[in-house]
């Protein structure tokens, strides 16, 4: 296994989320908190946890003021901080253990924090925009439960959940994984994608474009397509609906069976119970669990339908950069997965017009769909199509908020030896860019206990880490190595010149 593995019956891990500007006043303690994972927790237990927190980052605070507490390593526990919104903290507090495989990045246990809260505003908003919308916070705890629950589920095995531990040190998550298009394939897609933004009228519609879990196209900034990316590997993609699993992390495999959504929302803050207005623009007090396992099903359209957000109701999602909200629409034809997104507030009709927009692109779309699965199926490499024969390595493009790296059953078999030298490197690159505000360029290189290099190469926003179990002797010969790997497969984009 690749993660690390814990029992969720013990202090293994906690999780947080509270609001600073909340439970001030004594007897008002209980407020802040507006998510604690272990749920059924006494609320002394949680308010310790979090006031050790709060005591930390204030203290922090006092050292630098301008940069936000990321991580606090005490005896036992290591405890990882992120600042989602000002002054809305999460924090997860992970116990030390002596076992081989509980050897995890601090910066990887911080996406994860980072991913689901990125993922809980695309479907209900900002946390504070919740709370302000309902001040006692009763509104926010009732969706931030359930959703990070949910979460939480994907992180399961048996009665185990898996933290992401140094054999995932050469993947990224925060990132999207990309095909490499044929020319021809790219006018196919490009056409394709005119066709689909085209199918409201007159209205700018956005589409993301999935070939099993790798991208083809999109229209959104790279930090939407992120999200909405993320989402679609872990519900939507043929790999996730057959396989009964978010596909995302591909050390998981099966099913997976929900080990705390039954104990999840019993135990809540106080202010948290009665039926609430829900923060995704209804108005039925609903909790919508968009997270939730074994919802989705392909109608016999093409189109995925689910009854997350209602009997005949169509989901909607929230994008960043316009702060618009849009229907969420998605067509899959064997493994490919459109999805398209049309502005809620050029519908006017209700489900009637979103019958149109269906089908426009029955109509209209099907035979470039059809034409553009072909080409991209004929073109495929399969799983170790982006395998470099002597490489193992991880190529991440901070500004595009892209990364390709080996085939997962490729770094399988690099040593564990190799495997904890590339996580101690990836933890001394993430050091020095953390003391750094600007980008920085950078070469590191470290020979592990069982002779393999393990080297690290940034510049320009872009990122290469590389293990060589077969190199040579010399610095040289590995330096030679990454070069020639830079120049062929880089565009020279790593070159040392």
């Amino acid at each position: 296994m690749g993660m690390a593995s814990m029992s969720s019956g013990s202090e293994s891990l906690r999780l947080c989320v509270f609001d600073l500007r909340r439970g001030q006043h004594e007897g008002q303690e209980l407020d802040k908190i507006l998510f604690f994972y272990p749920p059924d927790l006494t609320f002394s237990t949680q308010l310790s946890v979090i006031g050790l927190s709060e005591g930390l980052i204030t203290f922090t605070r006092l050292f630098s003021p301008d940069a936000a507490c990321e991580v606090i390593e005490a005896e036992r526990h290591s405890h990882v901080f992120y600042e989602a919104e000002p002054d809305i903290w999460m924090v997860m507090v992970v116990e030390k253990n002596k076992e081989i495989e509980a050897v995890w990045r601090i910066d990887a246990l911080r996406r994860v924090l980072k991913e689901v809260h990125s993922l809980f505003v695309m479907f209900q908003g900002s946390i504070r925009a919740l709370l302000e919308k309902e001040p006692t916070g009763g509104l926010i705890r009732s969706h931030l439960y359930p959703f990070i629950t949910d979460y939480l589920n994907d992180l399961f095995v048996g009665k185990k959940h898996q933290l992401p531990s140094f054999r995932e040190t050469l993947t990224e998550r925060g990132t999207v994984q990309m095909l490499t298009l044929a020319r021809d394939a790219a006018l196919e897609v490009q056409s394709l994608v005119g066709v689909l933004d085209s199918c409201a009228g007159t209205v700018r519609c956005h589409s993301v474009i999935l070939f099993h879990d790798l991208l083809v196209s999109t229209t959104l900034s790279p930090d939407d397509t992120v999200d909405v990316f993320a989402f679609s590997v872990m519900r939507l993609t043929t790999n996730a609906l057959s396989s009964g699993t978010s596909s995302w992390s591909y050390l998981r495999k099966g099913s997976v069976t929900p080990q705390i959504s039954s104990r999840s929302t019993s135990v809540l803050p106080l202010g948290s119970g009665g039926t609430l207005p829900s923060g995704n623009g209804s108005s039925t007090g609903r909790v919508i669990r968009p997270l939730q396992h074994d919802k989705w099903s392909k109608g016999k359209d093409g189109f995925l339908v689910t009854d997350i957000w209602g009997i005949d109701a169509t989901p909607t999602i929230l994008i960043q950069k316009t702060q618009e909200r849009f229907y969420l629409l998605t067509y899959q034809y064997k493994s490919l997965t459109l999805v398209l997104l049309v502005p809620t507030a050029a519908i006017v009709n209700g489900e009637l017009d979103i019958s149109f927009v269906k089908q426009q692109v029955i109509e209209n779309a099907s035979a470039k769909i059809l034409k553009v699965e072909e080409k991209l199926s004929k073109g495929w490499g399969g799983e170790n199509a982006y395998h470099v024969s002597g490489y193992r390595y991880l190529l991440v493009d901070n500004d595009m908020e892209v990364s390709r790296a080996s085939p997962p059953g490729k770094v399988a078999t690099l040593a564990k030896e190799s495997l904890l030298a590339l996580n101690k490197l990836r933890e001394e690159v993430d050091t020095e860019k953390g003391r750094s505000k600007q980008e920085k360029d950078m070469e590191i290189c470290i020979r592990a206990k069982n002779n393999t290099w393990v080297i690290a190469r940034l510049n320009r926003g872009k990122e290469l880490y590389m293990a060589l179990e077969k190199a040579s002797e010399t610095l040289l010969d590995a330096t030679d190595s990454v070069q020639r790997f830079s120049n062929r497969y880089c565009s020279g984009a790593f070159s040392m010149d």
